[in-house]
């Protein structure tokens, strides 16, 4: 890191991820901040800055960096701290130590005390929670992702996804400029390569190949008619890593999902829009692809289009004890697979841990539809998203004549009229007839309804 670059960073100020210190006088305060980062997602804290953010920096001798040193043996278990000089005027330096944690190892401790960062601010990690974090880290030495993955090397992974992970990690927040293009040095900070071996996550994540020895990364699509199962409108099967995997559940969710109609106003035009919020489907997704139970050899990730409802199914069943209405309130985030939750966290597609599910809960509201209902059945867990009401699976195409604009404008401003007004305000009317065909057109389309029959009939815009 450059001097440039130190004041972009400073520039942005304290964080999660970054926090200024003086002096190595504050030496101590600043190895509890990094345990906490070291429990979090990582982070900086930068010494030889004011807290207001002034660049002083400070004489780096060799008895500073023995200090650091020393400090750094007293976290346990040992951590991944990298530090970096940056000099500036003056013989003065700025110290940089870096926390790069791993997901396994957590609960850290410095100097046989846990800490938890919580936006700019450090403090003791609460008993409970230290204490669910030892039993996480006891069960992470045993977790299917964290195996290794036996034949795989990283040239057998999809570099550009990997990349694409830091530049999307860098730009939430979550990353550090300094993260770099090696491929094993971003696996390794990702938790997905140590020793010289992938684990199963990274197959996860970024694999290209997956037959025959990761069968279970797999998606299944499939639109039907009717309400149950006995006739597919499309069914698809595919392979692949999670993202490119959520990509294609998203793109089949925009080809097959019913639309909800409004008429945009001033422009008299139909505008449609998907019938359930894609935000509240597509965090059902990523958590999906986040907590299933990659240890089933037969699973997948399941999306199920009904005329009535949507679903959406994973393998395994919910972790740690949790229960399906624990998801719609405040509930303890234990994911099944920490190590691949971080990186879909890190590429800033999970806010935070624990909260996805709520969050699915209140888009629906939002737009209009009942709460979502999660449940579990047959060793696997599902969400179900209902329609306010049924909603034929329509598209609607933007071909209106100029006539038919006319008439929409007319009835806008008239309101509710017969057919003799709207004929009147016509500036070239045609005859009875030829308005009735296009008052149907317009009907069919959804922009106009009726009231009354002949000619006492009433035309109105239709109303969402």
């Amino acid at each position: 890191m450059n001097i440039t670059e130190l004041r972009e960073l400073v520039s942005s100020g304290e964080s999660e991820t970054v926090e200024f210190k003086k002096s190595t006088a504050q030496l101590r305060r600043a190895a509890e901040t990094l345990c906490g980062m070291l429990n979090g997602t990582g982070g900086r804290v930068l010494i030889g800055i004011t807290p207001e953010g002034r660049i002083l920096g400070q004489t780096v001798s060799d008895k500073t960096i023995r200090e650091v040193a020393e400090l750094l043996q007293k976290f346990e278990p040992p951590a991944s701290i990298v530090q970096v000089r940056v000099d500036i005027a003056d013989n003065k330096a700025v110290l940089i130590l870096e926390a790069r944690p791993n997901p396994e190892s957590r609960p850290y401790v410095f100097d046989g005390r846990p800490y938890q960062r919580i936006g700019s601010t450090t403090s003791t990690m609460p008993q409970a929670t230290y204490q669910r974090l030892l039993k996480e880290r006891e069960h992470s030495r045993i977790r299917w992702e964290n195996q290794p993955a036996e034949g795989y090397d990283v040239a057998t992974l999809d570099s550009e996804e990997i990349l694409r992970t830091v530049r999307l990690g860098i730009a939430a927040g979550r990353l550090p400029e300094s993260t770099g293009n090696a491929i094993p040095d971003i696996l390794e900070r990702l938790g997905l390569f140590r020793e010289g071996r992938l684990n199963q996550a990274s197959v996860v994540l970024f694999g290209t190949r997956f037959m025959p020895d990761y069968p279970q990364c797999q998606l299944r699509l499939a639109r039907f008619r009717g309400v149950n199962k006995s006739e597919f409108l499309d069914q698809r099967q595919m392979e692949g890593h999670a993202f490119h995997l959520l990509e294609e559940a998203l793109l089949f969710l925009r080809r097959h999902l019913p639309v909800a109609g409004r008429i945009i106003p001033g422009l008299f035009e139909r505008e449609d829009e998907p019938l359930f919020p894609l935000e509240a489907l597509r965090e059902a997704l990523v958590n999906a692809f986040c907590h299933r139970d990659y240890a089933i050899i037969g699973g997948a990730v399941s999306l199920a289009i009904y005329d009535d409802r949507l679903e959406i199914w994973s393998d395994g069943i919910l972790p740690f004890n949790l229960k399906t209405e624990d998801l719609k309130k405040e509930h303890a985030s234990r994911p099944r697979n920490p190590i691949i939750a971080q990186v879909f966290y890190l590429r800033g597609m999970i806010e935070r841990w624990g909260r996805g599910t709520q969050k699915i809960v209140e888009l629906c509201v939002k737009a209009g539809h009942p709460e979502p209902e999660f449940g579990e059945q047959a060793g696997s867990v599902w969400v179900r998203f209902l329609p306010s009401g049924y909603i034929a699976p329509h598209r609607v195409a933007h071909d209106l004549s100029e006539r038919q604009r006319e008439l929409l404008q007319i009835i806008a401003q008239q309101g509710p009229a017969p057919l003799r007004e709207i004929r009147k305000r016509l500036s070239a009317p045609p005859s009875d007839r030829t308005i009735q065909e296009d008052l149907a057109h317009l009907r069919r389309l959804g922009m106009v309804q009726s009231s009354g029959r002949g000619r006492g009939a009433l035309y109105r815009l239709q109303s969402r």
